[in-house]
């Protein structure tokens, strides 16, 4: 059954992509004025030779399949801006800068969120559950861009223990990764402490309770599984957009990432850019989700009743 499943994932998947490669090329052809408007006039003859190299001077249909020719093909075509690169190099240069970030924020508000939604829940209505839910609110009320300067301020400024900005080495990674991931480790951290206050008050656990078992033992053997469901389902999309780079935080620390590029790219109206970062945005994106909704499918058994009797119906 879940093959079948499978299957029917990787057809809306397919569906999907498509659909998003679709949108993004007709979306930016409708936005007025062209790659190559400038403050000064360019010559006529100048610009008619510009649209002939990039072959914007061909209609509409065509481009439109030489991009999908272009985009099953793994080729996102040449910067309109950037003089001998092309979207393939810049994807490749910026991606890992970006996905090394993303995994490091990724990795901490998993645990920071978890960590913290459990203290919440197995002291509900005490001060480690208000605390906790402080900095839950704290952490999703604050914007990015002002808890990274506040980490800037705070630890490169004043303390002076971590570089204040750039990207090369261990340290610098530290305040960004923070900065990414104090947002989605509040919200994980709520979800969780939601979630288990539910399975707190099921009767196995007061009867593992009565049986004396520690809050340790009670939390990895029977209340943390059943409790991540919800959590996992938010770690597909969380895990697609971490990775791909914060526009606002690699901007503030000066990383060169992809989302330095689509800042730069959409100040410049570089439409090869914005197209290919958008698709393989959507790309990393819809298999994040995909693989959430299979492993949610092996976990929960309620998921699989649904769909074996949509199947007979």
């Amino acid at each position: 059954m879940i093959y079948k499943y499978i299957f029917k994932k990787l057809v809306f998947f397919a569906i999907t992509l498509f659909t998003v490669v679709t949108l993004t090329f007709f979306l930016m052809k409708s936005i007025p004025g062209d790659p190559f408007t400038q403050e000064q006039a360019i010559p006529e003859e100048i610009m008619k030779n510009l649209y002939e190299h990039y072959g914007l001077d061909k209609p509409l249909h065509i481009q439109y399949l030489k991009y999908v020719k272009g985009f099953l093909t793994l080729d996102f075509g040449p910067s309109f801006k950037y003089e001998g690169r092309t979207t393939n190099q810049i994807i490749s240069e910026g991606f890992p800068v970006s996905a090394t970030l993303g995994l490091v924020a990724f990795v901490l508000a998993l645990i920071w969120g978890v960590f913290w939604g459990s203290i919440a829940a197995f002291y509900r209505g005490k001060f480690l559950d208000y605390f906790a839910m402080v900095l839950a609110v704290g952490g999703m009320s604050v914007p990015s861009f002002i808890t990274a300067t506040i980490l800037q301020y705070v630890f490169s400024i004043k303390l002076a223990l971590f570089p204040i900005a750039r990207w090369g080495t261990i340290s610098h990674i530290v305040l960004p990764a923070f900065a990414l991931a104090a947002f989605p480790s509040a919200f994980i951290a709520r979800m969780t402490r939601a979630s288990m206050v539910e399975v707190l008050q099921k009767e196995y656990i007061l009867t593992a309770m009565a049986k004396g078992l520690s809050k340790f033992q009670i939390w990895k053997g029977h209340v943390l599984k059943n409790s991540l469901l919800p959590v996992i389902s938010y770690l597909g999309s969380l895990f697609a957009s971490i990775i791909t780079g914060s526009f606002i935080v690699e901007k503030i620390f000066g990383i060169p990432g992809l989302g330095g590029w689509m800042v730069s790219s959409i100040t410049n109206r570089d439409y090869t850019i914005i197209m290919g970062l958008t698709i393989f945005y959507s790309f990393i994106l819809l298999i994040s989700i995909t693989i959430t909704d299979i492993i949610y499918f092996a976990l929960d058994p309620r998921i699989k009743d649904r769909f074996q009797n949509y199947e007979l119906t």
